[in-house]
């Protein structure tokens, strides 16, 4: 059985992608479609991680052929065997749509096998105009910049950790919330933990 720890953290992202497509739709991504999913510009780039995977024993591929990705093993991994569910058409929620069934599986891989994702579980609704509620959790991606408008996970200069809308105003951070009734939180620093990627809600 082959170990994961011994990938990288890339290797291990490419390596889901690859086993989520080939037990979705029966089949691997190309290298076109890795590239353009994990913003790889270059074929070469794409090449040296799946060579990667097959040095250390976890894919084959056969020469000249787009898409002969075979998985040698399938390894388990902490977010246990139930990793997708399978998608089986689209329901309407404005106009009615024509429902046609469809053979396809909505995996989770890219938040599970990955470990730049961790989740929170929301506390109040300063969110709630983006829909996220109290008690939803959200998806966060670690990364310690992030753009004007995202939403952010930060950890402000008091210690205080909390999910808002974040712009940069002239010398200080403004923290918005999704709320017309609450009002924007300043501050001189922050310390961003990472940006929403998604929001998972029970019920």
């Amino acid at each position: 059985m082959a170990n994961l720890e011994v990938l990288t953290p890339k290797q291990r992202e490419i390596y889901a992608f690859i086993r989520s497509k080939i037990q979705g739709r029966g089949y691997g991504p190309t290298v076109r479609e890795i590239g353009v999913h994990f913003q790889i510009k270059s074929p070469n780039g794409v090449m040296c991680h799946l060579k990667a995977l097959q040095k250390k024993g976890l894919i084959h591929r056969e020469p000249n052929m787009s898409r002969a990705i075979q998985l040698l093993e399938d390894p388990p991994t902490a977010a246990g065997p139930a990793a997708g569910v399978k998608l089986i058409g689209r329901i309407a929620a404005g106009q009615p749509i024509e429902a046609i069934e469809q053979q396809d599986e909505l995996t989770f891989s890219e938040w599970t096998d990955s470990s730049d994702r961790f989740a929170l579980k929301v506390s109040g609704d300063s969110m709630i105009e983006e829909h996220i509620a109290d008690g939803d959790f959200v998806i966060i991606k670690k990364q310690e910049q992030a753009r004007d408008g995202q939403i952010v996970a930060v950890r402000d200069d008091e210690g205080e950790a909390t999910l808002k809308k974040l712009y940069r105003d002239k010398n200080r951070f403004r923290l918005e919330p999704a709320n017309r009734a609450m009002k924007p939180i300043f501050r001189d620093h922050v310390n961003i933990l990472g940006v929403l990627v998604g929001v998972v809600r029970k019920y």
